[in-house]
C-alpha cells in the first residue's frame, strides 16, 4: 500500500469492520473508537485513505443487501486494482470480505485487476500457492510500523507475519517479501512485482 501511495496512486483501505470486539474491560462502542483510531493511523503512516464498510466485528454477513453495499462501496471508488484476503481462511470475517469483493468484482465485469493475500500463513490463510511476490525488504520498516498502529491487537499476529514474510523472502530469491495470487481472469494491470 505504501509503495503504491508513494508512486502517487489514491490507496484505499477498505475495512469491513471496526473492530468492535476483542478488547477485554470496553464496550463494542469503545473498542470500536480505538480500533477507528488505531486504523487511521495505521494508513497515516502508509498514506492511504480509511474507508469503513460497516459490518460488525465477528457478526459479518453475505447476503444479497450485503453484496449489494459492498459492491456500491467499491463502484464508487473505482479501482484499478483491489487486494482482499485469500478465501480459503480460518477467520469467518475473512471469508465473508474475500466474497464481497469478489462478487463486486464479478458485477462490475472484471474491471479492476484482482489479487488475494495471505494472513498468518498456516494459522489463518491455508491452501495459498502464490502467483507473485513483492520484495518488500526496504518497505518492511514502515510496513511494521504501519501495523504497530494497531495497538490493541498487534503482539497477537504481527511476529507471524514476519516469519511469513521471510518465508516468502526465501521463495523468491529476496529477505523478506509478500505473497499474492492474481486471478486470472483479471486484466493486465500489475503491481510492481518481482516475477514468479
Amino acid at each position: 500500500m505504501g509503495r503504491y501511495a508513494d508512486l502517487s496512486h489514491d490507496v484505499v483501505a477498505l475495512f469491513l469492520t471496526r473492530g468492535e470486539l476483542g478488547i477485554p474491560g470496553k464496550s463494542p462502542e469503545e473498542t470500536a473508537a480505538i480500533r477507528t483510531a488505531e486504523a487511521q493511523k495505521s494508513c497515516a503512516v502508509l498514506k492511504a485513505r480509511t474507508l469503513f464498510a460497516n459490518q460488525v466485528d465477528a457478526s459479518t454477513e453475505v447476503n444479497k443487501a450485503r453484496y449489494e453495499e459492498f459492491r456500491k462501496i467499491l463502484a464508487a471508488e473505482q479501482p484499478d486494482l483491489v487486494f482482499t484476503h485469500w478465501p480459503i481462511d480460518t477467520h469467518p470475517d475473512h471469508r465473508v470480505a474475500s466474497l464481497l469483493v469478489y462478487d463486486a468484482w464479478l458485477r462490475s465485469r472484471m474491471k479492476f485487476e484482482l489479487y488475494y493475500y495471505e494472513v498468518e500463513l498456516g494459522s489463518q490463510t491455508q491452501n495459498f500457492c502464490p502467483t507473485h511476490y513483492v520484495d518488500i525488504t526496504l518497505a518492511e520498516e514502515r510496513k511494521r510500523e504501519a501495523c504497530y498502529a494497531h495497538a490493541s491487537t498487534v503482539s497477537d499476529w504481527y511476529p507471524l507475519h514476519e516469519a511469513m514474510h521471510r518465508f516468502r523472502g526465501m521463495e523468491c530469491g529476496c529477505k523478506s517479501a509478500e505473497a499474492f495470487v492474481r486471478h486470472f481472469q483479471s486484466s493486465d494491470l500489475a503491481p510492481p512485482l518481482l516475477p514468479f
